[in-house]
C-alpha cells in the first residue's frame, strides 16, 4: 500500500498503523492486515472502478447474517475512497484450520441461517457473484427466477464470450420447463451464496465466520451444492446440517442441476477448462 493511502487509512480509522502486510487477494483487490495501535484489522483496496459497489455489496451482504444472529461474519468498520482507490474495512479473524467439530458447528449454523425466510425470492438489490454482476429481481417463483436470474445471464455471456455457441431459444424454454419440473416450491431462504472453502474461516477459538457473501433469498440446497463443488467440507458438517434440517426428496437429483450456475460463473470468469463440466450438465438436463 502506498504512503498517502496509509496515512488516509489511519485517519479514517482513528488510529496509528503500525505494521501492514499482504494477506490474500480476489479477483480486483488486494487484502491486507493492518496493525494498528489499537487493533487488527483487514483492508480490501482496489482501483477497479466497480470496486466501490462490489464492496458495498459486500457489506451489505455481511450485515444480512450478521443480523439473522446465527453464524458470524466479521465487523465491517468503513467503506471508502482515496484519490481512485475504494477501500473495505473490517475485523481481522486470525484462524487456524478446521477440526471436526468446527465443521459441525458450521453446519447447524449455516441451517439456522436457512430458516431465515421472506415472501419472495431475490434481494432488493443487485449484487455480485465473483466479480460478475448478479441480477436478483424478486418473485413468487423459484424455478423461474434460476433460470432467469441465475441460469440464462451466465449462459448469454458466455455467448458473448465466444464460450457457448448453441443454446438457443429452444433450449431456453426447454430449461424453463426442465426446472419448473424438478425444482420444488420451497420457502426463501437467506443464502450465502457463494460458499465453497475459501468463503468460511474457523477463528483461532472455534468459531466459524463467513465471508465475502452473494447474499439472496433462494434454495438453501443452492449453498449446499455449492460446498459440494469443490469439496473443503467435511461428513461432519453435512450431518450436522442435516440434523437441523433434513434433505428433501429428489436433493441429488438437484445438486448438478444447482452447480451448473457456479461453473457458468467460473467458465465466464477463467475461461474454457470449465466447458467440459457445463456441457456435461447442460446435455444431461436440456
Amino acid at each position: 500500500m502506498r504512503a498517502a493511502l496509509l496515512a488516509h487509512v489511519s485517519e479514517f480509522v482513528g488510529s496509528q498503523i503500525l505494521h501492514h502486510q499482504p494477506v490474500s487477494g480476489g479477483d480486483i483487490s488486494a487484502v491486507y492486515r493492518l496493525d494498528t495501535s489499537l487493533q487488527t484489522l483487514l483492508i480490501k483496496v482496489s482501483d477497479d472502478r466497480s470496486a466501490k459497489n462490489m464492496f458495498r455489496a459486500e457489506q451489505t451482504g455481511l450485515d444480512a447474517i450478521r443480523k439473522t444472529d446465527t453464524v458470524r461474519v466479521p465487523e465491517i468498520f468503513g467503506l471508502g475512497q482515496f484519490e481512485q482507490t475504494s477501500f473495505l474495512i473490517m475485523e481481522f479473524v486470525d484462524s487456524r484450520k478446521a477440526r471436526s467439530e468446527d465443521y459441525a458447528l458450521l453446519g447447524q449454523q449455516l441451517a439456522q441461517l436457512h430458516e431465515n425466510s421472506t415472501t419472495l425470492f431475490g434481494w432488493p438489490e443487485n449484487n455480485f457473484i465473483g466479480s460478475l454482476p448478479q441480477s436478483n429481481d424478486q418473485t413468487e417463483n423459484w424455478s423461474l427466477f434460476y433460470v432467469e436470474q441465475r441460469l440464462l445471464p451466465q449462459i448469454e455471456l458466455a455467448k458473448v464470450k465466444g464460450l457457448i455457441s448453441d443454446f438457443d431459444r429452444h433450449k431456453s424454454e426447454r430449461m424453463k420447463s426442465v426446472c419448473k419440473d424438478l425444482l420444488p416450491p420451497v420457502p426463501p431462504a437467506l443464502l450465502h451464496g457463494d460458499l465453497w472453502s475459501g468463503n468460511y474461516l474457523i477463528s483461532a477459538d472455534g468459531i466459524p465466520y463467513l465471508i465475502d457473501p452473494s447474499v439472496y433469498f433462494g434454495h438453501s440446497e443452492i449453498d449446499l451444492a455449492m460446498t459440494r463443488l469443490f469439496g473443503g467440507f467435511s461428513d461432519a458438517f453435512y450431518a450436522a446440517y442435516a440434523e437441523c434440517k433434513p434433505p428433501q426428496p429428489g436433493m441429488q437429483e438437484r445438486i448438478d442441476l444447482y452447480q451448473l450456475y457456479y461453473l457458468l460463473v467460473h467458465l465466464n470468469l477463467f475461461g474454457i477448462s470449465y466447458y467440459g463440466s457445463v456441457e456435461k450438465i447442460l446435455d444431461r438436463y436440456f
